[in-house]
């Protein structure tokens, strides 16, 4: 009969909150092993049929269990093995849901990570990569910031680089800002890919034969040492200078555009061949990449299979190599999306690495467990009873929970902002504790006729008028530095919401009945 006195509705409902949070975080100890945590578009790996869905949980993503027979237990041994492997070699790969076999053609197009402990994602800051603001130079419509997004994701996504997100903020003043953020990628990579506006001619003379994206162009091989690769390297004053080429395939209206303008050049005859008297110059964002020259035999030929080409440079053949195979990287990727709508600005770039990340996510849990304990030695202090400090600290540390919780069932990223709004939401929660429980002591010490539940009722009244200045402070953080504080308002906003309909009743009940007995 005791217990049954302090579960009451309100504690009730705190409790079905708390379980629901441990559920949607699914909390794992000890998980050793990798999984997939993202798959490169016509990889070898996606052509062998392996899948990538960003919207599951962490730790329902697919686990890598064997490869070639050999027990894959952390991101070393996968390394280890796969890096084994020989080019045109059988990779077999052993999954908790099934067996892909592959045929190893450099990268396997594959990205892993750690198996997760819980559901919780972290944001770029606590794992480590790179986020850029961009400013589009043109005034965009909704229609037009919605269509840079989706050739944005398209282009990172060809790049290999899955494991991103993308998003629109805007400023109090409506000035429109696109932020990225990409989990373990350089600043260099990122800025090659979302800095330029990936604006792909091929032209003879001043006309144009060809543009990037899938009008023109409906087929680029990538990843196919057939028809795709660097093919020789040579020395230079300053170093080494290779050469790469892949072969792409024209649309109809495309190949009959080099037949029009083809037929009408002169052909030039010399000793190193028979070519036409202009050459097809290839151009990215106005800067000429590479000029082919064109065989007599292609002259008003609607040719639909062209072969690109472009240089790379390094001071050794590795560098140069590794050079080379960037441009073709990056070549092949605009040929693929096509341009954005309009050129973007950067704005700020920020990079973390995941060395950094993983100890800032360190550092984050010894903030908020301190905090914690801070509060409760200045509530023990003030109160020196344990009926209203230890429901108060209990109470305190259940919100962390919840907030949480609701981030694992939303899918909402856990960033450094997001865990400065857990901490002030935590002093917010306190703060609303201390007037219920000082409303209470008071009245006890004044003896006024006064029930604990009027009592109650007046510092719920100080609680909600404090409630809602919160949420209209936080409410311009949202548009304020093209919106990375958003995570601060949403985690406080949250946190607040949840403390005055969640918890704080909850703690407004055990309290009442703790001072009734």
């Amino acid at each position: 009969m005791g217990l049954k006195k302090y579960l009451k509705f309100r504690v009730l409902f705190l409790l079905f909150f708390i379980l629901v949070s441990l559920v949607a975080m699914n909390p794992k100890f000890n998980a050793d092993g990798i999984v997939i945590k993202g798959v490169e578009k016509n990889s070898t790996a996606d052509l062998s049929g392996i899948t990538f869905d960003s919207s599951l949980q962490p730790t329902q993503r697919e686990i890598i269990k064997q490869i070639n027979g050999q027990e894959i237990k952390n991101l070393e041994d996968y390394s280890r093995i796969v890096n084994s492997v020989s080019d045109s070699s059988i990779v077999r790969i052993l999954t908790d849901k099934q067996e892909y076999i592959l045929l190893k053609q450099g990268d396997l197009g594959i990205t892993v990570d750690k198996i997760a402990s819980s559901n919780i994602r972290r944001g770029l800051d606590l794992q480590g990569g790179t986020r850029v603001v961009l400013e589009p130079e043109d005034k965009l419509t909704d229609a037009e910031v919605n269509d840079l997004i989706s050739t944005m994701e398209n282009r990172l996504n060809v790049y290999g680089l899955s494991d991103l997100k993308i998003r629109q903020n805007n400023d109090i003043s409506g000035n429109t800002f696109i932020v990225v953020e990409i989990a373990g990628a350089s600043k260099e990579e990122v800025r090659e890919l979302i800095a330029s506006q990936g604006k792909f001619e091929a032209k003879i003379g001043d006309e144009t034969v060809f543009i990037g994206g899938n009008r023109d162009i409906t087929f680029v091989c990538r990843e196919d040492g057939t028809c795709s690769g660097v093919r020789q390297c040579n020395p230079v004053s300053d170093g080494e200078q290779c050469v790469f080429d892949f072969q792409i395939k024209l649309s109809q209206e495309a190949a009959k555009r080099h037949a029009d303008i083809t037929s009408k050049l002169d052909s030039n005859v010399s000793s190193s061949g028979s070519y036409l008297s202009k050459s097809l110059d290839l151009y990215l964002d106005g800067n000429l990449v590479d000029s082919l020259q064109i065989s007599t035999s292609l002259k008003g030929q609607a040719a639909t299979d062209i072969s690109i080409s472009g240089p790379g440079f390094g001071a050794d053949r590795d560098l140069a190599v590794k050079d080379a195979t960037q441009n073709m990287k990056k070549l092949q990727t605009v040929l693929i999306t096509g341009s954005l709508p309009t050129k973007l600005n950067i704005v700020k770039i920020d990079t973390i690495s995941p060395v950094l990340g993983e100890q800032f996510t360190k550092n984050s849990i010894s903030i908020i467990l301190f905090a914690i304990l801070a509060v409760a030695l200045v509530i023990f202090i003030r109160y020196r009873d344990l009926k209203i400090s230890l429901p108060l600290i209990l109470i305190s540390s259940s919100e962390v929970l919840i907030i949480l919780g609701v981030f694992s069932l939303i899918k909402f990223n856990v960033d450094l902002a997001a865990i400065a709004g857990i901490i002030a939401a935590v002093g917010t929660g306190v703060d609303s504790q201390i007037v219920i429980a000082d409303e209470i002591l008071s009245g006890k010490k004044r003896k006024e006729v006064v029930s604990l539940k009027e009592q109650i009722k007046r510092a719920f009244f100080v609680i909600f008028v404090a409630y809602a200045t919160g949420v209209a402070s936080m409410v311009p953080l949202f548009w304020a530095g093209a919106g990375l504080f958003t995570g601060f308002a949403v985690t406080t906003i949250l946190g607040i919401s949840i403390g005055v309909f969640v918890t704080r009743p909850a703690f407004a009940s055990l309290v009442e009945n703790l001072e009734e007995n």
